[in-house]
């Protein structure tokens, strides 16, 4: 077998035998199979696609080029979540400590952020002493010890696919949506969870920008879940405005510990509302999604949430004063808040947008060398659909710098318009796969 035969049956519209794909995943982890051959065929892989049968064998081959962390040994199931990434997403930071406080363990690899979509890990570590870095044996031993990990990707999980995104995001392959799918599922398998909710996002402030691709996406990787053995459910949800006020590391924590509290933004509470219920339905601790929200909706309420996240932090380092007092989180030298210049309805507030005024105001990362600062961020005041009145507040800039501070303003009242006309609020989510 050749890597330019698998190659050129595919650049010719061919379907790819288990063998052929094993084969040039193998090669390419091996280095046998140059980069400027595995280029070639992501290239014809975006340009021809793949049927589910290709894409789950792609996925599983992944999965089997670096280790595989068993959790049944830990606990009788794992259930873990992914979203593919929005502005003001700290849904993990709330959707894990309510479904460990039901009883389902939840152990979480999660990532840092890089462009507008902020990271989880780099949120946690907002929290001095948060350590991110468990080894597998921690992560195990926590999982059946408190019942929630949130750890950075410390064993070596479908190493393909790193080295696989490394070439296409220099070689505009990014979008193909098989790549995406075996991208995302290879590390659910590999980081040993049986069972799974995708939060696929959709808007300008999302990758996947129309619901068709959202659709497309999310049944592709349904579909390779149930072929591996995966419980799993994809949740079509918005994300063209931010979700949530905050946008910004310990903003974002504050506002999770405010949610957590019974106080968050109403969006957001109910996104994690729906999101927890399918993860504790999947679970099977309740029958249906009416009876596993009325669980995360009282994990909320009675505090057994709130004290789940502390035990995580705690577990993990975290000095947990700052879940109990988080005026202590970092905060910003300068706040200017910002109000509307005229009356009218709220008609957008443009999510990329404000990820990227975040970005500028030094929230997030450009590239991956860069440095954050956990204490700067936007908050938002109002959602698109609102009544606004001449001098409301619209949104509230946090910056450590004056000139950054200037040029985020701009960005962000610009992502805001204003019309006399009323506008209708923007679902939170768009539909349910399973």
């Amino acid at each position: 077998m050749r890597a330019v035969d698998v190659i050129s049956k595919k650049r010719d519209g061919g379907e790819l035998t288990k063998e052929e794909i094993e084969f040039f995943v193998a090669g390419f982890v091996r280095g046998e199979i140059p980069d400027y051959q595995a280029s070639a065929w992501a290239m014809a892989v975006l340009l021809r696609g793949m049927n589910a049968r290709e894409t789950t064998d792609l996925t599983l081959a992944m999965v089997a080029s670096g280790d595989r962390l068993d959790l049944s040994q830990v606990v009788p199931l794992a259930v873990d979540k992914h979203s593919t990434g929005g502005v003001g997403d700290k849904t993990t930071l709330v959707v894990e400590p309510v479904v460990a406080a039901c009883g389902v363990p939840v152990g979480k690899m999660t990532g840092r952020g890089l462009g507008f979509s902020g990271g989880t890990l780099d949120k946690l570590e907002s929290i001095p002493g948060y350590r991110a870095d468990l080894t597998a044996e921690e992560f195990r031993d926590q999982l059946a010890r408190v019942g929630v990990v949130l750890s950075g990707q410390s064993v070596d999980l479908a190493p393909a696919d790193g080295k696989l995104y490394a070439l296409r995001d220099v070689t505009g392959t990014v979008p193909s949506i098989p790549l995406i799918a075996s991208s995302v599922m290879s590390k659910k398998i590999a980081a040993g969870s049986q069972a799974v909710v995708l939060d696929v996002k959709v808007g300008v402030g999302a990758f996947m920008q129309t619901l068709e691709q959202a659709e497309q996406l999310a049944k592709l990787m349904v579909e390779i879940g149930h072929r591996a053995g995966l419980k799993v459910v994809a949740l079509l949800s918005d994300m063209n405005q931010p979700l949530g006020n905050a946008v910004g590391n310990a903003l974002e924590v504050k506002e999770a510990l405010a949610s957590l509290s019974g106080e968050g933004p109403p969006d957001f509470v109910e996104h994690c509302l729906e999101v927890a219920g399918h993860m504790l339905r999947l679970a099977g601790r309740a029958s249906d999604l009416a009876g596993a929200r009325s669980l995360a909706q009282a994990a909320l309420v009675d505090g057994s949430a709130l004290r789940k996240f502390r035990a995580l932090v705690e577990a993990q380092g975290g000095d947990p004063r700052y879940v109990d007092e988080p005026e202590r989180l970092p905060a910003a030298q300068l706040v200017e808040q910002f109000r509307a210049p005229t009356a009218g309805y709220l008609r957008s507030i443009h999510a990329a947008e404000i990820g990227h005024a975040a970005v500028e105001l030094g929230a997030g990362r450009s590239k991956q060398t860069d440095l954050i600062d956990h204490s700067v961020g936007v908050v938002v005041h109002r959602k698109v659909g609102d009544r606004v009145v001449d001098g409301d507040p619209l949104f509230s800039v946090h910056a450590n710098d004056s000139t950054r501070m200037r040029s985020a303003i701009e960005r962000v009242r610009a992502a805001h318009q204003i019309s006399i006309h009323p506008v209708d609020p923007l679902p939170l989510f768009y539909g349910v796969i399973e």
